[in-house]
């Protein structure tokens, strides 16, 4: 919708000005027309939802009504300069304007409109936000001596009528707890009750229930991009990973706990009496399919994870001699593996793929592990961010070429992977049905 607004903004500036040369006057009056029903389409378009009114449009509407009063104070009597027409000076009005629209409609532009995949569950979806503190640990990323507190949000079936099965959810490096609002809806509206967890300092922001907002530290985003350019020799990158996971691991198994104490608790909010703790599925984005991956490993009480293009880098025990060590104890949970382009790239360059490294030696190994390759995907195609923001995602994925130049539809590679996961959850936490990988890819 930005777009299109730019294009008409340059369509009437340049035909207003052209007008204008032709007829050698300033045409004040047609100018305040102009204006004026500017606004006035805008509010309508609003109205009948055609804009859906967001912050995005703030700034578009504060400046079109700001001309728009200017042109009612022109209409009403104002006294017109008396100044020669210049051609120039025309022209450079007509820029001035597009530059304003263009920083007006900016928002829009990073952040169009767009809307996610429809549920296809039968039941309605609620949401309930929680600021979890953790008494045992100190927050370490700051000297005040606070406990660290984590924020999580649910979504949950509003119709309830008995229990469901918890998905607890961990997003990636400096993403946020809403990255996958599309799969959450999904699984709700399918009966599960989902919770999405912040980790406060590794999320690009998150905003608690007393209304403090803390964004990404930047050490710990120095240190991953350093990681992810290569800078650290092998044993650094070791320790750096598992630094964050640990974090991670951390957070997830607090969260886990906090929420079965919860429903064991007959006065807890209603949300948690939904929860079956017998079933209980992690999922996660990157680092947070990392922290996924090994929490499940670690817990009895896990059924089934999901991997959205991860190396699971938690099944690495040490790191000797110049290599990774992998755990050869085979992975003990039903685990679902989904990779983009990318990552299957990194793996089929590497000989032996399934004896050094650890996804690839799960999937070879454990008993009840699947992989799916999404082709033509990239890293952030299992998130919405491809729908909420493509320009975002051309700009991180600058770099990063498509196998074998192959452009896919995001909103159809979101809707297939949510279906993948629907499917692998049913099997394994709720008993409907098998899970296959056929015509996945």
């Amino acid at each position: 919708m930005g777009t299109i607004i730019l294009i008409i903004a340059f369509i009437t500036e340049t035909a207003f000005a052209t007008y204008c040369v032709i007829t050698r006057s300033k045409q004040e009056k047609v100018r305040s027309f102009i204006r004026i029903g500017a606004l006035a389409a805008f509010i309508l378009f609003t109205l009948v939802s055609v804009i859906q009114w967001s912050f995005r449009w703030y700034g578009l509407a504060a400046l079109l009504f700001v001309w728009a009063a200017l042109g009612a104070w022109t209409l009403v009597g104002r006294k017109a300069e008396k100044k020669e027409f210049s051609a120039g000076r025309t022209v450079v009005n007509a820029i001035t304007m597009l530059l304003l629209v263009c920083i007006a409609v900016t928002p829009a532009l990073i952040l169009p409109q767009f809307t996610l995949p429809k549920p296809t569950g039968k039941h309605e979806i609620a949401t309930v936000n929680f600021t979890y503190t953790d008494e045992s640990r100190i927050e370490t990323f700051t000297n005040t001596g606070e406990h660290r507190k984590v924020n999580v949000e649910f979504w949950y079936p509003k119709d309830a009528d008995g229990t469901y099965p918890l998905v607890v959810f961990s997003h990636g490096s400096g993403s946020i707890e809403i990255s996958n609002t599309s799969t959450f809806m999904d699984l709700a509206s399918n009966g599960y009750v989902v919770c999405s967890m912040d980790h406060p300092y590794h999320s690009l922001f998150t905003i608690g229930s007393d209304g403090k907002l803390i964004t990404v530290d930047p050490s710990y985003w120095q240190e991953y991009m350093d990681v992810s350019n290569g800078k650290y020799d092998g044993a650094t990158v070791y320790k750096l990973e598992h630094k964050w996971m640990n974090l991670r691991t951390a957070d997830m198994n607090f969260v886990l706990d906090t929420i079965l104490a919860h429903v064991k608790d007959s006065g807890s909010a209603a949300v948690y009496r939904l929860i079956d703790p017998g079933k209980i599925g992690l999922m996660g984005h990157s680092l947070g399919a990392v922290a996924s991956a090994q929490v499940a490993r670690e817990r009895s009480d896990i059924g089934a994870v999901v991997n959205l293009d991860a190396d699971l880098f938690g099944e690495y025990l040490d790191y000797v001699n110049g290599k990774e060590v992998l755990n050869d104890k085979p992975y003990p949970v039903p685990i679902l593996n989904i990779f983009a382009d990318d990552l299957v790239r990194l793996m089929d360059a590497i000989p032996n793929a399934n004896e050094v490294i650890a996804v690839k030696h799960i999937v070879a190994t454990a008993p009840k592990a699947y992989e799916v390759h999404l082709r033509g995907t990239d890293h952030m195609s299992f998130t919405d961010l491809p729908l909420v923001s493509p320009f975002l995602v051309s700009m991180i994925n600058s770099s990063v070429p498509k196998a074998g130049g192959v452009e896919v539809d995001p909103f159809a590679t979101i809707e297939k992977m949510n279906g993948l996961i629907l499917q692998f959850f049913n099997a394994y936490l709720k008993g409907e049905g098998t899970f296959t990988t056929s015509g996945a890819h």
